[in-house]
């Protein structure tokens, strides 16, 4: 039976070459001169540092815009809400790279194709979502239905399967 997976990945490779972007450009603008503002990155989370807020703030768009330009959404970043203050007068703020279908979206996704009555089954598998179906435009249906309705996270759908 054809079938494939929604699943939501993020290129670790492309994650990094913004955060090196970034660093360099907080490090060439004129208003991070003579401050300690930059971003670490650890595997899948990162770490935005700066002076004050509202330097905070515009190394955050800086990371954004170029997670942007190197072709990471950025739906799957989820960023701390709390600043922390660390030594002196220097802030810093998370940020978390989802990777993966957690379990409560999996089961929206399942819910809405059962719910839809179309011919295809869904199952919950780890971090991904299997697709099964008779013939392959049932299978292009499940997935132009899965885009219009999840919209406000990244996902690929990938492994098709005659």
């Amino acid at each position: 039976m054809p079938s494939f997976d929604i699943v939501s990945e993020v290129n670790k490779e492309e994650v990094k070459n913004a955060v090196e972007q970034a660093n360099k450009e907080i490090g060439n603008r004129f208003d991070f001169k003579g401050s300690d503002a930059h971003v670490e990155q650890a595997e899948l989370k990162l770490t935005v540092w700066a002076d004050n807020e509202f330097q905070l703030g515009q190394a955050q768009d800086i990371l954004n815009n170029r997670l942007i330009k190197r072709g990471v959404d950025i739906k799957c970043l989820e960023i701390s809400d709390k600043v922390e203050k660390v030594s002196g007068n220097k802030v810093k703020r998370s940020c978390d790279v989802k990777v993966g279908v957690e379990t409560e979206l999996a089961k929206k996704i399942v819910k809405h194709i059962k719910d839809s009555k179309m011919k295809v089954q869904a199952s919950i598998q780890g971090d991904t979502v299997r697709i099964t179906g008779k013939n392959r435009d049932d299978l292009q249906d499940a997935i132009a239905f899965v885009k219009k309705t999840i919209t406000d996270f990244p996902l690929q759908y990938q492994n098709f399967r005659d």
